[in-house]
């Protein structure tokens, strides 16, 4: 049976997440785009961040760097306590399926694997033991356990993320990166799936960073990262909707009076 996770057990480092000086630039010359600009930011363990800015401010440039889908021009990356940055390809490809989880607006199920078989195939990728009775249990925590024989056409989009969520649980990382994971549900479904986020935070422990544009799913968040030209101009603990909607619509202004900073 699933339990509780306690403080000791869910931090393998106090820190779950630390950039320094990340740059990420795309193009050259003329079409040159700097996407991150000297970005530096700690995450404690155990905690639930929203990270937001209008389009084209680096967010989701931000996770493909710190969850090392895409490596950063400059600067370094630490989960749980260890560098990810500046190593060869097979062995970032192994520290991720170790230590990250990922939740994707489209959900990134396979069609032909059935609930059970789509949410413990990152254990299978990276060699490690697939145990079903825990697969079942978290199946059955995120409201799928009659559900594990269906397959992907046979879910609503609510539930399929669902199914995103225990993929990323039953493996157990300490960092679960989730891009606009509300982005393609109703009012409904989003609320449910924020509120597993929420639980694998407080009860299983988990990190989570997620990039949204929606100020309620941010309000689910411990505290909210706020970017704007690919830099850091922001932060606000404790997030309410009426305050990051406040914070979003000035945010032109904190750009002209900010400087990077570590957040």
């Amino acid at each position: 049976m699933l339990r509780r996770t306690s403080r000791t057990e869910r931090t393998g480092s106090a820190e779950a997440l630390r950039l320094v000086g990340v740059t990420k630039v795309y193009g050259s010359a003329d079409n040159r785009v700097t996407a991150l600009d000297d970005v530096s930011l700690t995450l404690p363990a155990g905690s639930f961040t929203a990270v937001m800015g209008p389009s084209g401010s680096g967010k989701s440039t931000l996770l493909q760097c710190a969850a090392g889908l895409d490596r950063p021009d400059k600067g370094v990356v630490m989960v749980d306590g260890e560098e990810m940055t500046g190593g060869k390809e097979a062995a970032l490809t192994k520290f991720r399926r170790t230590r990250i989880g990922f939740v994707f607006q489209h959900y990134n199920l396979l069609p032909t694997l059935t609930v059970l078989q789509n949410t413990t195939l990152p254990l299978k990728l990276a060699g490690r033991r697939v145990d079903n009775r825990l697969a079942r249990e978290v199946l059955d925590r995120v409201g799928l356990g009659g559900r594990v024989d269906h397959r992907p056409d046979q879910l609503s989009g609510g539930q399929r993320q669902r199914v995103a969520i225990a993929r990323a649980l039953v493996a157990e990382p300490r960092v679960i990166f989730a891009d606009e994971p509300t982005g393609a549900l109703d009012t409904r479904s989003a609320r449910e799936i924020l509120s597993l986020l929420q639980e694998a935070v407080n009860v299983h422990g988990r990190t989570v960073v997620m990039v949204t544009h929606d100020p309620v799913a941010a309000s689910y968040a411990d505290a909210v990262l706020f970017l704007a030209d690919g830099r850091l101009v922001g932060r606000m603990a404790s997030p309410t909707v009426d305050a990051v909607a406040e914070r979003l619509a000035h945010l032109g202004d904190l750009v002209h009076q900010s400087q990077p900073t570590e957040v």
